[in-house]
């Protein structure tokens, strides 16, 4: 929050597993579309939200599992998910939290028994059933609509009330943030019986809480375009650069369509072009300098010679490139510094370099000069052939 300097464009509160997250989707394209227009589009003036009930090492696990973009704020559920019958690991296990599995044909008897016994022994608690399998017992003070509306008093306390809020969920355990006020939502394709019927029940005329046609995150991405929010037109999703003309002139958009072409360009999915050279020779500063993650420097007009060894090299294989954490900032009148982690994977090998780019503005035309690249690993995250040149 504190990296913006007023009130959030746009706070989007999402739920992680089958909202955010697809774990049907092996090549994470939800996803990465959705990654493409935040960095692209969102992040400088936007704040994303994680509304999870995962542990903290489960959600490490899916971030280095899965090309999911660092939040501002994470909502940890601390309320029960629990079900009678067999238990879930300890991982899914809090002070505040016990979890078991609850299989949907004996749903509608062990709530109804379990609510008499809560009742009888005066718990002040309430049940949620969410996907089919799990039984959420919660105190009623916690849950994820309480949290954020927790969250919009700290935001209006410090003037600072997000302009826009969409909340976007799939199970029952993410209704509570549909009842709170002055938001959006979004029951994404993929979503659950239970939600879907509780908004049947309670949103019915509520003409800003939509049920999108597509999962996971395309279906936030197809909210956004509902309600008119800004940009809904992911930049994967822009086959041809040269017939596409974007209103958008910012240093996120230029650094994450530079790394979208690269990618294409390394899994020959664009044609080898000399136009496609000549545009890259023309948008960088021959005398500026690269500086690989090993620490070795060469000039940026090499920087052709290195596109042409490495086109089609990726062809074939589950090759991926995504930027995250992309923040700009202008230190000069045409001059602006870009910083971000940029990912790529190839199968189940990942790599991260933690990237700083300097960018000067075009006097004679719309775009952006490449005047500097600087590149250092993430701890942890190097590519076993760490001599290889990229960029």
């Amino acid at each position: 929050m504190d990296r913006l300097n007023g009130p959030p464009r746009l706070m989007i509160v999402s739920d992680l597993d089958f909202t955010m997250v697809d774990h049907e989707d092996p090549e994470n394209l939800s996803l990465l579309r959705f990654n493409a227009l935040w960095e692209a589009y969102y992040r400088h003036d936007s704040l994303l939200v994680y509304s999870t009930g995962r542990s903290p090492r489960i959600y490490k696990q899916l971030r280095n599992e899965k090309p999911l973009l660092t939040p501002d704020i994470t909502i940890m559920s601390v309320g029960t998910e629990i079900a009678y019958g067999e238990p879930m690991s300890d991982t899914e296990q809090r002070p505040h939290k016990v979890s078991f599995f609850l299989e949907k044909p004996n749903s509608l008897e062990v709530i109804k028994a379990l609510s008499e016994s809560l009742e009888k022994h005066k718990l002040d608690v309430k049940i949620i059933y969410s996907h089919g399998t799990a039984l959420d017992v919660l105190p009623k003070s916690a849950d994820k609509g309480q949290a954020l509306a927790y969250l919009q008093r700290r935001f209006k306390a410090n003037g600072r009330v997000p302009l826009s809020s969409l909340v976007c969920g799939d199970s029952g355990n993410d209704a509570e943030l549909f009842t709170v006020p002055d938001v959006f939502g979004v029951m994404v394709g993929n979503a659950q019986e239970e939600l879907l019927q509780w908004c049947a029940e309670n949103a019915r005329n509520n003409p800003n809480i939509i049920h999108s046609t597509e999962r996971c995150a395309s279906g936030i991405i197809q909210a956004i375009g509902k309600f008119s929010f800004g940009p809904n037109v992911s930049p994967r999703d822009i086959k041809d650069w040269g017939k596409c003309r974007v209103n958008v002139l910012s240093p996120g958009y230029e650094v994450v369509k530079f790394y979208l072409l690269y990618e294409r360009w390394r899994r020959a999915e664009v044609e080898k072009s000399d136009q496609i050279l000549q545009n890259l020779k023309s948008s960088f500063y021959p005398l500026g300098t690269f500086v690989h993650p090993s620490g070795t420097e060469q000039p940026m007009s090499k920087c052709e010679d290195m596109m042409k060894r490495l086109y089609g090299d990726k062809q074939g294989k589950q090759y991926c490139i995504w930027l995250d954490r992309v923040s700009t900032s202008q230190i000069g009148s045409d001059a602006w510094l870009v910083k971000f982690d940029k990912w790529e994977s190839t199968g189940e090998e990942r790599h991260c370099c933690l990237t700083t780019v300097l960018l000067n503005t075009k006097q004679a035309e719309e775009g952006f000069t490449w005047m500097h690249i600087h590149q250092t690993w993430l701890d942890g995250m190097e590519t076993k052939h760490r001599t290889v040149w990229f960029l």
